[in-house]
């Protein structure tokens, strides 16, 4: 049984993976999507979103990353992902399922679920690319707007290379709204030899026990969920083996938040950090009746140093989160 933390593009940044895979209970995680087009990519176009590359291609807390690569031309993509695994990538991972319009307008993502054999020459010439010993693995919805295709779309990049599939359990037309079709997942899984992840509306371990059922996979990727209750694949892990874990309550959340301020002030300009924060926040108040109230108090601010009082930082603390950024500034 795995459970992987989803790639989430301008949310699940190496910040937020950071904090994440500390919590406990991820197996897993993959990098924000490098989207690729006509040319082989810089490394700094690898490294800007998986920083981890530097560090083992692991999570502080030892939580390995995927790479996620994205695009349409099979040996354009063949070529950044063998350049990739020369950075330290352990493993490459193909998106085929981003309901972005702005990224199926230019032939990534989802759109591509409508052509499956372009799926199968797309894994077969990275996985021909790549090391072998590297694996290349794919996350794919059930289709553009009808599940109809899903199970061909599913053998063919089985057939093409792909180690393992995510399957989130909806079409791109659909988008997040629920219901997520936990059945089609366990159609998938009957139909290809390679190991299933079940994805899409497990908010709760309650959730997760209902997608186990239906799906008939253990195994689960965890995206908005995991987001905005930080110790939820904790809690299923523990649920898997037979033990009872505590739920974090609110102090411990906060701490997190906190600690997820700090980071943010000293990797990103003062224009951007308050909107990283208020993002997470805005997500964590789906389960914390208490993220409602600081919510409620920071969602109209801009300054950075009324959300230090805000956030229980005194002046001092500014202070030393003002000089690390000025000095990080000035290497940059």
């Amino acid at each position: 049984m795995q459970i992987a933390l989803a790639p989430m593009e301008g949310l699940v940044d190496d910040i937020l993976r950071e904090l994440l895979t500390e919590v406990g209970g991820v197996d897993w995680c993959v990098s924000e999507f490098i989207r690729v087009c006509d040319r082989l990519l810089p490394a700094s176009a690898f490294t800007k979103l998986a920083p981890e590359l530097a560090h083992g291609s692991r999570t502080a807390s030892g939580t390995p990353l995927r790479l996620q690569l994205l695009g349409s031309d099979p040996v354009c993509l063949a070529d950044n992902a063998a350049f990739a695994c020369t950075l330290g990538a352990p493993v490459i991972d193909l998106n085929f399922g981003c309901p972005a319009k702005t990224v199926n307008k230019s032939r990534g993502g989802a759109v591509l679920l409508k052509e499956p054999e372009l799926l199968n020459r797309i894994v077969a010439e990275v996985r021909r690319a790549v090391p072998q010993e590297i694996p290349v693995t794919a996350k794919m919805r059930l289709g553009y707007d009808s599940p109809n295709a899903a199970l061909a779309c599913a053998e063919a990049l089985a057939e093409g290379g792909a180690a393992q599939l995510v399957v989130h359990a909806r079409t791109k037309v659909e988008g997040y709204k629920p219901p997520a079709h936990w059945e089609w997942v366990a159609r998938v899984a009957e139909r290809v030899s390679v190991p299933v992840l079940a994805n899409g509306e497990i908010w709760s371990l309650e959730d997760y026990q209902r997608c186990r059922g239906v799906s008939g996979q253990a195994s689960v990727m965890l995206g908005r969920g995991l987001v905005s209750r930080p110790d939820l694949a904790r809690q299923i892990a523990a649920a898997n083996v037979g033990a009872a874990v505590q739920p974090l309550e609110w102090p411990a959340i906060l701490e997190l938040l906190r600690r997820f301020w700090l980071l943010a002030r000293r990797k990103l300009a003062p224009r951007y950090a308050p909107g990283r924060l208020k993002q997470w926040l805005g997500m964590l108040t789906r389960s914390y009746p208490e993220a409602e109230l600081l919510f409620a108090q920071i969602r109209r601010e801009s300054s950075c140093a009324l959300i230090d009082v805000l956030l229980g930082f005194t002046p001092l603390d500014s202070v030393d989160i003002d000089l690390d950024q000025d000095v990080e500034s000035s290497l940059a």
